[in-house]
């Protein structure tokens, strides 16, 4: 547009000064040599536009040069705001790794720090006006409201949070199957295979149980238990079944107290006895669950017998019911316990 303008207002100002020298300075003829070559005889006036002729060509091009040189420099300052505006989805969405080449000086300095950073947007901020920015925007709040998004384009990794996130929500949803994730940990990542689990046991039989054990929690044992002689989704088990799942899991002396509570709804009181018998010959922290089936059972005699050859600062709290028991004291054990 400008060069246009120059072009036209050269124009008029080369015409007038060569109408200017020819009307009113001098309609002589003369001829030029250049380097040795001869020139045509011509008027002043056409030397004269000539000479403006080629100063306007010089400029134009100089002009056009300098152009060329800042079209570039806004490219590159496009191509950084394009790349500016992806930097900061893949910071939304904590992409890693992340790696934006900014071309120019002051993107590039703020490139590098969102490039080693995660961003996260408030709750009120639903649009900026930049297409992919929000879209971003718009799906995360999706996915935290629970619904299910379409991530692929992103080329996220499996332990991405919102990877996860997303996966956790096509499996409230049903998308997922429990076993469609116990098949895959390392695509769905080990919470969501725990939390699977926790609900895959509450119906499968005893070699399903045993298939994925490896994710056995406190409370995938507990669901287990539980089921033993219910009268619904009943499981049929051996104490040494109901030990080996237990030695999944790192269980405290509450563990195995609160373990005893749950088999103390359906487990048969003999095989209830035998299964913390056995558990509290090879593991200490299993005898508090032993004293708890004893007391609960009223077998008050065996329960004293092992207190008393007890160390005098073990099973403090037991010790203290058993006294109060020796005195015809009918409290709950409930109340010694918590």
């Amino acid at each position: 547009m400008y060069i246009q303008r120059y072009t036209v207002a050269s124009i008029i100002f080369i015409g007038a000064i060569g109408w200017f020298v020819f009307g009113f300075v001098s309609q002589q003829y003369i001829a030029i040599d250049v380097m040795g070559v001869h020139l045509p005889s011509l008027p002043i006036a056409a030397w004269v536009v000539i000479a403006l002729v080629l100063f306007y060509l010089a400029t134009l091009s100089h002009m056009m040069f300098y152009s060329m040189i800042d079209s570039l420099r806004l490219h590159k300052y496009s191509k950084d705001y394009e790349q500016m505006t992806e930097a900061i989805s893949d910071a939304l969405l904590d992409v890693q790794p992340r790696k934006h080449n900014f071309k120019t000086e002051r993107y590039r300095l703020l490139g590098n720090l969102i490039n080693n950073s995660t961003l996260s947007v408030d709750g009120k901020l639903s649009h900026i006006g930049i297409e992919n920015i929000d879209r971003v925007i718009k799906e995360i709040s999706q996915l935290k409201d629970g619904e299910v998004v379409d991530l692929k384009k992103y080329h996220l990794s499996d332990n991405n949070v919102f990877v996860e996130l997303n996966n956790l929500n096509r499996y409230d949803a049903g998308v997922l199957s429990d076993e469609n994730i116990l098949d895959k940990p390392k695509q769905y990542g080990e919470e969501l295979c725990i939390e699977a689990y926790s609900n895959y046991v509450s119906t499968v039989p005893v070699y399903a149980i045993d298939k994925y054990k490896s994710f056995m929690t406190k409370e995938a044992l507990d669901v287990i238990l539980r089921r033993i002689n219910a009268e619904k989704n009943n499981l049929s088990i051996t104490n040494e079944n109901i030990i080996a799942y237990m030695n999944e899991v790192d269980l405290d002396g509450n563990d195995f107290i609160h373990l005893s509570k749950t088999l103390s709804v359906n487990m048969t009181p003999e095989q209830r006895i035998k299964l913390f018998e056995k558990l509290s010959e090879s593991n200490e922290d299993a005898m508090n669950g032993y004293l708890y089936t004893l007391f609960d059972l009223e077998m008050l005699d065996a329960a004293k017998e092992i207190l008393d050859n007890s160390q005098p600062s073990e099973f403090i709290r037991f010790k203290a019911y058993s006294d109060l028991k020796s005195c015809h004291k009918n409290y709950d054990i409930q109340l010694i316990l918590s």
